[in-house]
């Protein structure tokens, strides 16, 4: 790397050498030159200097023309994301980032301003959890605008995430003293899915309610999840005999000739439930339990089989995640029975 004058053939064909300034220097293992523009050797070295700066910040190469602002970007962001749910849970953090942010300059998002975001969510009661979903998208978009060489580098580098674990909810461990009487007393359809949960650990909302009999086979006792809120999701799940005979039982209710779902729509059979909280509030009162999400009997299977001595790997694939990390801190809990 260094300053150096060019040899230059004249119109009479003679080589002389360029009293302007060249100065090479290396790309990502790659040489390079490059014309100063300029005779004088000390401007020459300040324009060197300038280039070495901007590789080395990661800065060469960038755009000239301005950073994208937030309001555009955000949404060529959320129209490439593929699932809808995961398409659904960044509009909702979206919104908060534009309404604190603007329609500011990505290269003007700062991680002091990040933090100032932080401390106004906070401010209005929100939970550490869902600042840090706002984060979590806003860092993305940040990390694609970097990678394409839209902004100099993502203030994220700065940014530390909020410590979330101290006000999570603690899932609710169904014993099987509390599961045997709310299956005794639950509705039909909720009988039928709270064993299909608890012995399959299938997410309530996307997984079990969308359930088509075509996805069940009988014979290998096994579940093909197709829709799924990540591509880990879409997997093979086995089930339990109970869970089979459960199912079979089901069936001759509300079989393929009645509808396609498992869990069809009561007077619109060509589509299938989608939200059972009424009905699962019913079902914990009637059983004189106090009430808890229905999503906490996935945190119940994963409990069981892991107390069952099951490999939290094979734990972590049967529930649909691409990481067995998270296993024991988010769904497994201890059980005294």
């Amino acid at each position: 790397m260094g300053l150096y004058h060019r040899n230059k053939k004249g119109k009479d064909g003679k080589v002389r050498k360029s009293p302007i300034w060249t100065m090479d220097y290396v790309v990502e293992g790659k040489p390079r030159c490059e014309s100063t523009r300029t005779t004088n050797k000390k401007l020459a070295e300040k324009i060197l200097n300038k280039r070495l700066m901007e590789i080395v910040e990661g800065r060469f190469g960038l755009p000239k023309s301005n950073a994208p602002r937030l309001e555009r970007f955000s949404q060529d962001f959320l129209s490439s994301i593929r699932y809808e749910l995961t398409r659904k849970r960044y509009a909702s953090s979206l919104v908060s980032l534009r309404a604190h942010f603007s329609d500011t300059q990505l290269s003007d998002i700062t991680s002091g301003k990040i933090d100032e975001f932080k401390e106004a969510r906070l401010g209005d009661q929100v939970r550490s959890a869902t600042v840090n979903r706002d984060l979590a998208v806003l860092r993305r978009m940040l990390r694609i605008a970097e990678r394409k060489r839209l902004i100099t580098r993502s203030p994220f580098h700065e940014v530390e995430m909020l410590e979330e674990r101290k006000e999570r909810r603690q899932p609710h461990i169904l014993t099987f003293d509390e599961e045997k009487r709310l299956l005794a007393t639950a509705a039909e359809h909720i009988r039928v899915l709270a064993i299909l949960i608890l012995e399959t650990g299938l997410r309530s909302g996307k997984e079990a309610l969308s359930l088509k009999w075509a996805d069940i086979d009988f014979l290998s006792e096994s579940i093909k999840v197709r829709q799924s809120k990540t591509m880990a999701g879409q997997r093979i799940v086995p089930m339990s005999s109970r869970c089979n005979a459960e199912l079979l039982r089901w069936q001759e209710l509300f079989g393929p000739n009645f509808s396609e779902y498992v869990f069809p729509k009561p007077g619109h059979p060509e589509t299938h439930l989608r939200d059972v909280r009424v009905a699962w509030a019913n079902a914990l009162s009637a059983a004189g339990l106090k009430q808890f999400w229905i999503y906490d009997l996935r945190s119940t299977f994963c409990s069981r089989v892991i107390q069952a001595g099951v490999s939290h790997i094979f734990v972590a694939q049967i529930m649909g995640h691409s990481s067995s990390s998270s296993i024991l801190q988010t769904y497994a809990k201890a059980i005294d029975e």
